[in-house]
């Protein structure tokens, strides 16, 4: 091997992969989990009389809440059962700002 074209240290290679993992977890694995916990805080605050908008687009106004699903009350006086994890925080908070 040329005297100039020296093997790389193990200490750098491990630096590297420890940037790497750091700019992994602050970009993508961070924000998620901060989403999630939004997410999760949003669907624990949710109560009875909220306006909200489900992932299928579906808009109601809950009526019940039981221990993973929640009854809509939607336009006719129709009434349905959804799951929490169905409800759209997204949509929800901008249907709400609208109103």
């Amino acid at each position: 091997m040329d005297p100039g074209q020296g093997e790389s240290s193990p200490m750098t290679t491990i630096l590297m992969f420890g940037s790497i993992i750091l700019v992994f977890y602050f970009f993508m694995l961070r924000p998620q989990m901060k989403k999630q916990k939004d997410q999760r805080k949003f669907k624990d605050e949710v109560k009875k009389g909220d306006k909200v908008v489900t992932l299928g687009g579906i808009h109601g106004k809950i009526v019940e809440i039981r221990d993973s699903v929640f009854i809509l009350d939607i336009e006719n006086g129709g009434k349905i059962k959804v799951e929490k994890s169905a409800i759209s925080m997204e949509y929800t908070t901008q249907v709400n700002k609208k109103s």
